[in-house]
């Protein structure tokens, strides 16, 4: 019997990122309380997310996008397990090579953290008007708000893409970000102008 504490357990041991208990809790329930029903993910890892969100009602709809082979086949297996081929689509695959015809309700990203603008601007016109944008791990373990100094090159350059992505949000035209430091930090736009 497969459950969701059993994929907890196996990204802990094999080292894969996947959200904080506080953070998928804060995504379900705002999926819940503003009725979302077609949501696009962008890093599908082993489908942790994509089943949590699947499991809140079976009107949800949301296609995934993951690029490392060997998550992605993790990803297929649990999802199967699951049952919940019907409301899973995943796409194997680098999301820039990705084109999407469909408009959603939701866009999470949770996938390169230096890429976050781009993966914003590629499939910002895949959002409905009032849609809504979420990015997780904007904290990033608490260094995006501290001294850099003591930080490798690869984990400065993380830092300085998350805090440009930031700004960037903060100075969108046609989106209105709250930020909630819960969990590793988490975005929230959503679009009020598609002009």
């Amino acid at each position: 019997m497969v459950s969701i504490l059993n994929l907890e357990t196996y990204a802990e041991e094999n080292h894969i990122p996947i959200m904080e208990h506080e953070g998928i809790d804060y995504l379900t329930n705002y999926i819940k309380e503003h009725h979302l029903q077609s949501i696009l993910e962008i890093g599908t890892a082993i489908g942790y997310s994509a089943i949590k969100m699947a499991l809140i009602n079976q009107d949800i709809k949301i296609t995934t996008i993951e690029r490392d082979l060997l998550r992605y086949q993790e990803a297929v297996k649990n999802i199967k397990k699951f049952k919940l081929e019907p409301q899973i689509t995943l796409i194997y695959g680098d999301a820039f090579d990705v084109s999407l015809n469909q408009q959603y309700d939701l866009i999470f990203i949770d996938a390169a953290k230096s890429q976050y603008i781009r993966f914003f601007e590629k499939f910002e016109s895949n959002l409905k008007l009032n849609g809504v944008i979420i990015a997780d791990n904007l904290n990033f373990h608490g260094l995006v708000a501290s001294d850099q100094t003591n930080l490798s090159a690869n984990v400065r350059g993380l830092v300085r893409n998350l805090k440009k992505y930031i700004k960037f949000l903060e100075n969108h035209p046609r989106f209105k970000t709250e930020f909630f430091h819960i969990a590793d930090g988490i975005s929230v736009s959503i679009k009020v102008r598609s002009d």
